[in-house]
């Protein structure tokens, strides 16, 4: 026997298929008595819409897509996890996860599923590929398709570029204070603990939010009449838990080597490195924040159970995936209407890493 689909829906509660995938999409554009006649049928078909069944009236598939890249922490992931509570999901929820979340939770208010692309084998190409066409509009992490591939996608579905520069002026954006939250954070470290020996370790040189990040650094060093370095201290690769340790080893390794004296802060530009180098201080008998301050970005939950707790850039990470999924849904309402650019405000969270707590 055949799945029902949702025509027999329609035949079955007497209305259209405009009608049934309203139901689905935008049920309270559908009067009430209307909207349960047709739940009653679909209760009885054993119906479940999917993607293709919903867009047959409205040419839409109720699908949203978000693209990445396929970024993996398997060391955060498992210091997270056992750090925290086994029974603790958020705990070990890094920077993609809680954009996800943040997307999942606002697409589903809205009526749509998620379609998520985080695999750049083939090259960003299959990654688009893999998204356009399956889905009514998607968000785009910064740096993960190629400028002109999202010109030519965006003539036909809204595309949301989330983090980075604003590539595309017809695009909705959304960004973080970043230059401004890691200047906030600098300043702390210099004013209220007194500070003067700073290494901020960055990332890979074609990340936007790292290099906006040392840019706050050095304003912030500027202000202070501190040296302004040109270049971040050490630049990581990939920005995980391993190159952190690896880049607080390198530190380390420099000034034992020439005789330079060691920093007496290292401020890394996501909280995934800070926790590195927390591991690899301790293995070195460093402590912290007695001998060396270390800080993050991001403010996963990952940087509150690491010991010391983690000083920290709190960005609205989920808040950044809600968002996303707004101005998706208001394109898809208004296709007209003005591109939006959105900076969401950080925070400084203030822990025992630094010697705050």
């Amino acid at each position: 026997m055949s799945a029902p689909t949702v025509y027999d829906v329609a035949e079955r509660s007497g209305v259209s298929i405009a009608t049934v995938s309203r139901v689905y999409r935008n049920p309270d554009s559908v009067r009430a008595q209307t909207r349960e006649k047709v739940m009653e049928a679909a209760r009885e078909l054993g119906y479940v819409p999917s993607g293709s069944a919903r867009g047959l009236a409205s040419r839409t598939t109720g699908v949203l897509g978000l693209c990445f890249p396929d970024f993996v922490d398997q060391d955060a992931e498992a210091a997270a996890a056992a750090a925290s509570d086994a029974d603790d999901d958020q705990a070990v929820m890094l920077y993609s996860d809680q954009v996800i979340r943040g997307m999942e939770r606002a697409a589903r208010r809205h009526g749509y599923a998620l379609l998520i692309a985080a695999s750049l084998d083939g090259g960003p190409e299959s990654l688009v590929a893999k998204v356009a066409g399956r889905v009514d509009g998607f968000a785009v992490l910064a740096q993960t398709v190629p400028t002109e591939d999202l010109e030519v996608i965006s003539r036909r579905l809204p595309v949301v570029m989330l983090s980075g520069p604003r590539e595309i002026d017809h695009l909705d954006h959304i960004v973080v204070a970043n230059a401004e939250g890691e200047r906030e954070l600098t300043r702390h470290l210099i004013e209220d603990h007194g500070l003067r020996r700073l290494a901020f370790i960055g990332g890979e040189e074609n990340s936007p939010d790292a290099r906006a990040r040392f840019r706050g650094f050095q304003e912030a060093c500027r202000d202070a009449g501190l040296p302004v370095p040109s270049r971040p201290e050490v630049r990581a690769g990939m920005m995980t838990q391993a190159e952190g340790a690896l880049a607080a080893d390198a530190l380390l390794d420099r000034s034992e080597g020439t005789g330079v004296e060691r920093p007496e802060a290292m401020l890394f530009a996501n909280d995934q490195m800070a926790v590195g180098a927390l591991q690899a201080l301790e293995r070195r008998g460093v402590r912290v924040p007695g001998d060396i301050a270390v800080t993050g970005f991001d403010g996963i939950p990952l940087s509150r159970i690491v010991r010391p707790p983690l000083t920290t850039v709190r960005q609205p990470i989920r808040h950044l995936g809600e968002q996303a999924v707004e101005l998706l849904v208001q394109r898809l309402a208004d296709p007209g209407r003005a591109p939006v650019s959105l900076e969401l405000p950080v925070s400084v969270t203030r822990r025992a890493s630094c010697g705050c707590g």
